[in-house]
């Protein structure tokens, strides 16, 4: 049954044309985000406004990342959502100290480089989240790798001998 779930998944794509559906992905929904924030805060305290959002964007660019950006084939799990989560709030932590920095470093920053700080903690903290959700979130099974690494003959040869109860208990 595992060999029939496998032979149906997609292949992984390449890490290019994955990262370049991340950055798809996680601008798209980021900009969407931006305007949703600022029509919600129109009804309700912007800070209640930016959690919300920043909670349904978190949990729909999860699943558009297991979907089509990783090609998982399918849902993301409950574990996959917190870890993506746990990614996302590590890079906000990033870009925070990055502006927490940058008073301490120039004395009156001007907006161009507060700007230029900003988006460029932002771009090296969505490089390493993309590098944590394609490694470990949305990492393929290992040990179906380790399967299909195995020469042809091998895997043949083992189907081929006897097998007793005790190497069945240890095969499984």
């Amino acid at each position: 049954m595992e060999a029939i779930r496998r032979q149906r998944q997609p292949a992984a794509p390449t890490a290019f044309t994955a990262f370049v559906r991340f950055v798809l992905c996680g601008g798209g929904v980021g900009i969407a985000s931006s305007f949703a924030v600022a029509a919600l805060a129109s009804w309700i305290p912007w800070v209640l406004a930016n959690a919300l959002i920043t909670v349904v964007s978190t949990l729909l660019a999860t699943e558009l990342h297991a979907r089509f950006t990783f090609g998982a084939g399918g849902r993301a799990t409950w574990r996959q959502h917190g870890q993506s989560a746990g990614s996302a709030a590590a890079a906000y932590v990033v870009t925070c100290l990055a502006m927490f920095a940058l008073p301490q470093l120039v004395e009156a920053p001007g907006a161009v480089l507060e700007q230029a700080v900003y988006l460029s903690a932002s771009a090296l903290a969505g490089v390493a989240r993309f590098a944590v959700l394609r490694l470990v979130v949305f990492a393929r099974n290992r040990s179906a790798a380790a399967v299909t690494a195995c020469p042809a003959h091998a895997v043949v040869a083992h189907a081929l001998a006897p097998a007793d109860a005790a190497e069945l208990c240890r095969a499984a």
